[in-house]
């Protein structure tokens, strides 16, 4: 029976901490990447995430950012140097782990957000300074980078498992990249079309790119993005259409 993982990145939004919202997603996910102050979060949202998530048996991993909190860390930040990167990386990851300690637990795997991400998919040498710093922290943890792009041939040099991820929520561009949220339609807010591209990803290994072009994609774990728009509704239906498909949804693991 195949298996895959469905995360979400969570400890973004200390209302949806507060209100409800962010526990309502868990039922639906396996994995949750936490953030861990660069982009968001705090001690006390990284410590109530992490609650939630155990009382929910989810794989609870970090989730670094550009330390730009007013941009959402979505801003690439090109002056900062590679070493600047691997230290913030390190930073966020070992500020996370010190919290889940204390709640009696550990991490299992590393995913970049935002801009820190998409930057490093084509961009190795930024690739390597996640990894740098990382691994200043910890090597026998997962690192998650998108389907198919160099940055996951990065991280498994440096002797890091991987986690192959694409997306549930997003559009994608013929060459297998996201489109970019600069424009309007690089999310997918419709539960019924993010459960069809989830599927397709999952048992087929492709994606229909917004062009039209089938995409070949291998991925071990399928993102929906918890502050998307109607996240909760997209997440149970994507998580109900792959195990009514047959799947066993199975989080990440070292």
């Amino acid at each position: 029976m195949k298996r895959i993982d469905l995360n979400c990145d969570m400890g973004e939004l200390p209302e949806a901490i507060a209100d409800g919202t962010q526990e309502a997603l868990m039922p639906s996910f396996t994995s949750i990447n936490v953030a861990c102050g660069g982009h968001a979060g705090d001690a006390q949202t990284m410590e109530a995430t992490i609650k939630q998530a155990l009382r929910w048996r989810l794989a609870i991993g970090a989730h670094p950012g550009y330390p730009d909190r007013a941009n959402f860390g979505r801003l690439e930040l090109n002056h900062l140097s590679l070493e600047a990167v691997a230290d913030s990386v390190y930073q966020q990851v070992r500020a996370l782990a010190e919290i889940a300690g204390r709640c009696g637990t550990q991490l299992t795997h590393v995913k970049p957000h935002g801009a820190l991400y998409n930057q490093a998919v084509n961009n190795r040498e930024l690739a390597q300074a996640i990894a740098d710093g990382v691994i200043r922290w910890r090597s026998d943890v997962v690192l998650v980078g998108l389907a198919g792009s160099p940055m996951l041939d990065v991280f498994r040099g440096t002797g890091f498992p991987v986690a192959a991820e694409a997306f549930a929520d997003r559009r994608y561009e013929a060459d297998g990249t996201l489109r970019s949220r600069k424009h309007d339609d690089a999310l997918i807010r419709d539960p019924v079309e993010a459960s069809r591209q989830a599927l397709t990803i999952a048992q087929q290994g492709s994606v229909t790119a917004r062009d039209g072009t089938r995409v070949a994609i291998t991925a071990q774990t399928i993102c929906i993005h918890g502050d998307t728009p109607g996240a909760p509704q997209i997440a149970a239906a994507v998580a109900k259409t792959l195990r009514e498909a047959g799947l066993t949804l199975s989080p990440l693991s070292p």
